[in-house]
């Protein structure tokens, strides 16, 4: 079987931060491309135009439906599809592996695929998920061979949210295949998309790729904020001496500290290769365990230095937080430290607003009240803490008007400011 000669019919499986992007990327390039998702409400929204994903306009999706995008729940609309990506979440379920959306995904697409089609897994697991996981799901449910009838590979996504210099066009992308035909076949389709593919041996080299990048960041994050925590007390200005190793135009790449790590990827993928390895070689992976106890603790020292700066205990004081995200400028709240911030502030019997401008109010906690950054309700809270950098922020305001900031981020400045 040889690679496929111009694919034109994509099915991308999840429309979340990865697959909605990708879907759209796809259609901007000539394909004929169906977006399927289990959440229906997610379909209507796309449907009218309603992106949820920041780093897709409105107008970008709209044009993109006019070009030919469909978007669906049902899984007859992939019928003979010439390349399928499955960007699916992979959570942690009591710390091991949760891979059932790509095991449902599998079960769903395979009695559509035909002889010469390719399937590629985008959705971050460890190392063998394709091969170990997907290859025989997708064998069984359609009768046809990985290899010798069917193109199979992985493809780490590398989406960052929010970022406008880095996006999907012009981020190398990872491509990998069981064999040559796959890999050349998954090569061909990405080159229509992005600016530069980069081929590696084997879906196992691409799946670790994608952990390395990430644990890499988590360790790293570690250890900026295990400094932080050591820095006040030395008196030393921790953000200052990071600024000042950043001159170095050598051997060292900045990292900033904050109160935690979120979103699907670093509170979650080091833990896949961590598991992967004590399961299979009986080894601990170290550096993992230590920098997800050391990013995990980061919200209750949080809450501890906002007691500290208070001079009274937390029950009954009303604090306001900036920001619930993960990350600046975007509304993505998954296993947002911030969130855990107000968790655990409202546990010792804080009163907690928040202001976050990004997020969509359905995907926060019920309970959490959220409110307009205004000089009344800078006044009235007995601290403000900032736990999301947004820009949309009136810092000025914040340092006209609160009694008392703790910092978490480096975005203010004066008298009543205490940074992290």
């Amino acid at each position: 079987m040889g690679p496929i000669e111009g694919p034109r019919r994509v099915t991308v499986i999840g429309l979340g931060y990865v697959g909605l992007p990708l879907a759209v990327a796809a259609s901007e390039a000539g394909f004929r491309v169906t977006g399927l998702d289990t959440d229906e409400q997610r379909i209507k929204q796309l449907a009218t135009g309603c992106s949820y994903v920041e780093d897709i306009a409105p107008e970008r999706l709209l044009a993109a439906l006019d070009g030919g995008l469909r978007v669906s729940h049902d899984y007859a609309e992939a019928e003979g599809f010439d390349v399928c990506v499955i960007t699916v979440p992979t959570p942690l379920r009591d710390g091991a592996p949760d891979l059932s959306y790509i095991e449902s995904a599998a079960r769903s697409i395979a009695p559509r695929l035909r002889a010469g089609a390719a399937v590629v897994l985008e959705s971050t697991s460890y190392p063998g998920t394709t091969e170990d996981v997907l290859r025989p799901l997708l064998e069984h449910g359609s009768g046809l061979r990985a290899g010798g009838d069917f193109h199979l590979g992985y493809s780490p996504e590398r989406i960052d949210p929010g970022n406008p210099r880095w996006r999907l066009e012009n981020t190398p992308k990872v491509v990998s295949g069981i064999d040559t035909a796959s890999l050349d076949a998954i090569d061909g389709f990405y080159r229509e998309i992005v600016d530069q593919t980069v081929r590696v041996s084997s879906p196992r080299t691409a799946e670790l790729t994608k952990l390395l990048e990430n644990t890499f960041r988590q360790v790293n994050i570690a250890l900026v904020n295990e400094l932080a925590m050591c820095a006040r007390p030395l008196g030393v200005d921790i953000w200052e001496a990071v600024a000042a190793a950043a001159t170095k135009p050598f051997g060292f790449m900045p990292f900033l500290p904050g109160p935690g790590v979120g979103g699907h990827c670093l509170p979650v993928d080091p833990t896949y290769l961590a598991w992967q390895v004590r399961r299979q070689l009986s080894h601990d992976v170290r550096f993992i365990s230590l920098a997800n106890e050391i990013n995990a603790h980061m919200p209750r020292h949080v809450v501890a230095r906002v007691a500290g700066g208070l001079g009274r205990e937390l029950r009954g004081a009303q604090i306001l937080l900036l920001g619930l995200a993960y990350k600046r400028n975007t509304g993505d709240v998954r296993e947002s430290p911030a969130v855990e911030v107000a968790r655990l502030l409202t546990e010792a019997g804080a009163r907690v607003r928040a202001v976050e401008p990004h997020a969509n109010p359905a995907h926060l906690p019920p309970e959490m009240l959220c409110v307009e950054l205004t000089e009344e309700e800078l006044r009235s809270a007995d601290a403000v803490v900032v736990t999301t950098d947004h820009d949309a922020f009136d810092y000025p305001l914040v340092e006209r008007h609160a009694r008392y900031v703790f910092d978490t981020r480096n975005r203010c400045r004066g008298e009543v400011v205490e940074q992290l």
